[in-house]
């Protein structure tokens, strides 16, 4: 059953409270909060490249805050191991069974700091538990529940000390973004001491996970027209056949975007996607997939680049108004 136009209405609402409700934290990044809460509603993850101090942290706990749900930080560092991300089973010698002791990837928002600096044995750990939702210990599964948003977070300048992640990981997540470096006006209030310094401490709920969970399965009734479907899978294959790329988009990465655009059409009152919503979100969700020929990237091209040219070759078809 499609989602109809008063549904859309509601969703685009309470998403726009969602949206206000996390801007107090992070103060005129509402393209950047959008992006990341419709890669949760889509129920997809997030990867976001920046410089140290950009409020990351900040970003998790305000998103936690505001559906009422838990948020967790692990500090990826060389020594972690696996077990210090999914958790570990421990024998009790009291009942004499054993017991499995959850990591701290058992939370809605979990945030990964600097994922590419654990060895890629810990990184793996990630993979099931971003894909499947669930962990398995000892050929037990344990579901972290919904929602579950993994925010991982790495430096692109710092790069000493680090594992690059490998392309299935890095297509494990939904979109990478940035945040970036606050305004100059926002910069002063910090200076001066005006913003607080835990803000989400004191964000009020806006919804609860449960409801969350609806608005991702309300989501996933977005009514996709065969030719906007089409259009999509006409620019996977365009950044295929691109010369620069030794690898392009993903099956992975095609329904990822057919996900996350349901949850923008949603989000803009509309209960169907349009060409628009593609060619919106093309950066974002498909940039991180790409593998470029060596030699086109060093004269020049960016997987940015392809994406573009893609989006100008590849004619959209005529939005349809209705389901």
């Amino acid at each position: 059953m499609s989602m109809t136009p008063e549904q859309a209405a509601w969703f685009r609402d309470t998403f726009t409270k969602l949206v206000d409700n996390v801007d107090i934290a992070l103060m005129g990044k509402r393209d950047v909060v959008g992006l990341v809460l419709s890669a949760m509603l889509a129920e997809g993850h997030v990867l976001l490249e920046d410089a140290p101090g950009t409020g990351k942290t900040s970003l998790a706990k305000a998103i936690a805050a505001s559906v009422q749900g838990t948020s967790t930080r692990i500090q990826f560092t060389p020594d972690l191991l696996p077990s210090d991300v999914t958790g570990v089973t421990i024998y009790d010698q009291q009942n004499h069974k054993f017991e499995f002791h959850r990591g701290p990837v058992f939370a809605s928002i979990v945030l990964a700091d600097e994922i590419n600096r654990a060895s890629p044995k810990t990184q793996s750990a990630l993979l099931e538990v971003m894909e499947e939702s669930r962990v398995t210990v000892d050929g037990v599964a344990h579901e972290v529940g919904r929602p579950f948003l993994v925010l991982a977070t790495q430096n692109p300048i710092e790069q000493a000390g680090t594992y690059k992640l490998p392309e299935a990981q890095l297509d494990r997540f939904m979109i990478k973004t940035s945040i970036g470096y606050p305004s100059l006006a926002v910069a002063e209030r910090i200076l001066v001491g005006t913003v607080d310094r835990n803000p989400s401490a004191k964000l009020s709920p806006v919804i609860t996970t449960g409801a969350v969970a609806d608005m991702a399965d309300l989501a996933a009734t977005v009514h996709v027209d065969p030719a906007v479907a089409r259009y999509a899978a006409q620019l996977v294959e365009a950044t295929r056949d691109a010369e620069a790329t030794r690898l392009g988009v993903s099956v992975r990465g095609a329904i990822s975007m057919i996900r996350i655009a349901k949850v923008h059409a949603a989000s803009q009152g509309r209960h169907y996607v349009v060409p628009d919503d593609i060619k919106l979100l093309a950066a974002p969700v498909w940039t991180h997939r790409l593998v470029l020929d060596p030699e086109a990237e060093f004269s020049g091209i960016s997987a940015d680049t392809v994406i573009q040219r893609a989006l100008a070759d590849v004619e959209a078809p005529l939005s349809r108004a209705t389901a």
